[in-house]
C-alpha cells in the first residue's frame, strides 16, 4: 500500500480513501456533485427537499431530497472569494468583478451602464501608502541601496534594509485606517471638482457625478494600495453625458488636489505619540483609453487587473490567511520575519487601540476595509450577476424536468424547501478528486483562451471584425 501510495503522489490513508470512495455505489454522484462545484476545496454540505406543486391543483410536479444522494448530502460551492482558500471559487469571483469593472467602462446596457459610458473621461488612479523606511527595491536599471540588483521573484524585495529601526506600529495603523483615509479622498474629490469647475458643491452634484469601481492590493511590503476606476458621468448617472466642463484633465487634477489634503490623525494612546496618516507621493492617474485603439492603458487591460487583485489578500506578502490570536502561532507556522513583525505589531497595539481592533485583523497586517467596492452608480452588482447564473441555471433544470417556465406560462406554480447546513470539507479522497477535478477544468480554461487568442491574430478574424 506505502508504495502504491507513493507512485500516485498520496499518503497511504488518502489512497485508501480514494480506493473506497471509488468503490462505492454512491461515486458517480460524488463525482458529478463535485463537478458541479467546480472542483471546490471547501463545499458547503447541505441536507434538505424540494417539493415543486401545481399552485391550483395541489399535483407534486417535480420532488428532491439529500436522502437519495452519497451520504444524504448535496455539495454547494463555498464561494470564498480568496485564491489561497479555494481557486475555483475565486476563479468564478475574479469572473464577477472582471465584468462588474467592464461594464463601467465600455458599457453594457444588461448590466445598467449604455454604450455611450465610453465617451465619458475616464481615469485609471494609484493611491500608494507612504514610507516607513527603506526597503529592497528594484528602482528602473539601478541597484538597490544595498548595492544589489534584485530579480524579481527576489523574497528580500519589499522587507526593510534595517528592520529594527523600521516603523512597523506606523505601517499597521495605516494599513487600519486605510479605508478612512478613501472615504476622506472621495470627500475632497467632489470638493475639488466643484472648486476647479467654479461653482458651488450643490451645483456641481446638480450637473455632474462622479462614479468609481476600487481594488485593494498589497505591496511587497506589506502596505495596502488601491486601484481606482474613476469616472464622469452627468446629472442622472452613467445614462447621461457629463457637462463639457466636466474634462479628463479637471478630474484629474482634482483627483490629485484631494489625495494631497487627506489626512486622518490618530490620538495618542499608551506609548504611542499622536500621528496623522496620508496618501504616499507615488500617486499615479492615467487616462484610460478605449480598446484595441493602441493605448497603454485599456479598458481590458483595468478590468482584468481589477480582477485579478480581487481574490488576493495579504497572504501575498507571506502572511497567512486566517486570524493569528498570539504570537506563538507565528512560529509554529514559520511566518517569514517582515510580515511576522508586522503581525506582531498589531497584537501589540491592540490593547492601545481596541476599538480598531488590531488583533482581528492581525493576519490582513491591520487592514479592515473591504477589497473590492464601487459607488452605487458605477455599474452592475455581484448579488445581480450572481442571482443571474442563479437564474440561468434554474431555467436549465426546469427545462431538464420539464416543467413549465413561470415567465412564459399562465401555470402557477409552488416550491417548497426545507435545507439544514449538515457540515463543510472533503474526505481525503474527495480532496484528491477536487484537485483533477480543477486541474481538468483550468486546462480547458487555458486552452479555450489559447484559442481565442489564436482567432484574434488571424488574418481572416480581423477581415471579418472589419
Amino acid at each position: 500500500m506505502t508504495d502504491s501510495a507513493t507512485m500516485a503522489g498520496l499518503d497511504p490513508a488518502a489512497l485508501a480513501d480514494v480506493l473506497r470512495l471509488a468503490g462505492s455505489p454512491g461515486f458517480d454522484r460524488v463525482q458529478d456533485q463535485i463537478r458541479r462545484t467546480g472542483g471546490c476545496t471547501d463545499p458547503i454540505h447541505l441536507q434538505g427537499t424540494t417539493v415543486t406543486r401545481d399552485a391550483l391543483t395541489g399535483q407534486v410536479l417535480h420532488s428532491y431530497s439529500t436522502d437519495t444522494e452519497p451520504g444524504g448530502r448535496l455539495r454547494i460551492a463555498c464561494g470564498n472569494r480568496r485564491a489561497s482558500r479555494c481557486p475555483s471559487c475565486a476563479w468564478t469571483y475574479a469572473g464577477d468583478t472582471y465584468h462588474l469593472i467592464r461594464a463601467g467602462l465600455v458599457g453594457d446596457p444588461a448590466k445598467g451602464t449604455p454604450d455611450t459610458i465610453r465617451d465619458h473621461p475616464r481615469v485609471f488612479a494609484t493611491l500608494t501608502a507612504p514610507s516607513f523606511g527603506a526597503v529592497h527595491n528594484r528602482p528602473g536599471n539601478r541597484p538597490c541601496r544595498c548595492g544589489t540588483r534584485h530579480p524579481d521573484d527576489a523574497p528580500e524585495l519589499g522587507t526593510p534594509l534595517t528592520p529594527d529601526t523600521y516603523d512597523y506600529a506606523g505601517a499597521v495603523l495605516w494599513n487600519n485606517h486605510a479605508s478612512e483615509l478613501w472615504r476622506y479622498f472621495t470627500i475632497y474629490l467632489r470638493r475639488e471638482i466643484a472648486r476647479r469647475a467654479g461653482l458651488t458643491q450643490k451645483a456641481a452634484h446638480e450637473q455632474s457625478r462622479v462614479a468609481f469601481g476600487k481594488v485593494a492590493e498589497y505591496q511587497k511590503r506589506g502596505a495596502v494600495h488601491f486601484h481606482a476606476v474613476i469616472r464622469f458621468d452627468g446629472p442622472d448617472g452613467p445614462d447621461s453625458p457629463p457637462p463639457a466642463w466636466a474634462t479628463l484633465g479637471l478630474l484629474t487634477d482634482a483627483i490629485e488636489a484631494a489625495a494631497a489634503r487627506v489626512a486622518v490623525d490618530v490620538p495618542p494612546a499608551g506609548d504611542q505619540t499622536a500621528r496623522t496618516l496620508r496618501w504616499g507621493t507615488q500617486l499615479d492617474v492615467q487616462p484610460i483609453g478605449a480598446f484595441g485603439q493602441g493605448e497603454e492603458i485599456t479598458e481590458q487591460a483595468v478590468a482584468s487587473y481589477v480582477a485579478k487583485y480581487a481574490t488576493k489578500a495579504a497572504e501575498t506578502t507571506g502572511t497567512v490567511d486566517r486570524p493569528i490570536g498570539n504570537k506563538e502561532a507565528l512560529v509554529i507556522l514559520d511566518v517569514p520575519d517582515h510580515p511576522r513583525r508586522l503581525i506582531e505589531a498589531c497584537l501589540d497595539l491592540h490593547p492601545v487601540y481596541p476599538e480598531r481592533k488590531l488583533r482581528d485583523w492581525a493576519h490582513m497586517l491591520g487592514f479592515r476595509g473591504h477589497f473590492s467596492t464601487k459607488s452605487r452608480r458605477y455599474s452592475t452588482t455581484l448579488s445581480a450577476l450572481r442571482q443571474t447564473r442563479a437564474d440561468y441555471r434554474a431555467q436549465q433544470q426546469r427545462e431538464a424536468l420539464g416543467l413549465p417556465d413561470p415567465n412564459h406560462t399562465e401555470t402557477t406554480t409552488l416550491t417548497l424547501t426545507h435545507w439544514s447546513y449538515a457540515g463543510h470539507g472533503h474526505t481525503p479522497g474527495e480532496s484528491w478528486l477536487a484537485a483533477n477535478i480543477r486541474r481538468d477544468i483550468q486546462l480547458n480554461r487555458e486552452t479555450a483562451r489559447e484559442e481565442r487568442a489564436a482567432f484574434q491574430d488571424h488574418p481572416a478574424s480581423k477581415g471579418a471584425a472589419a
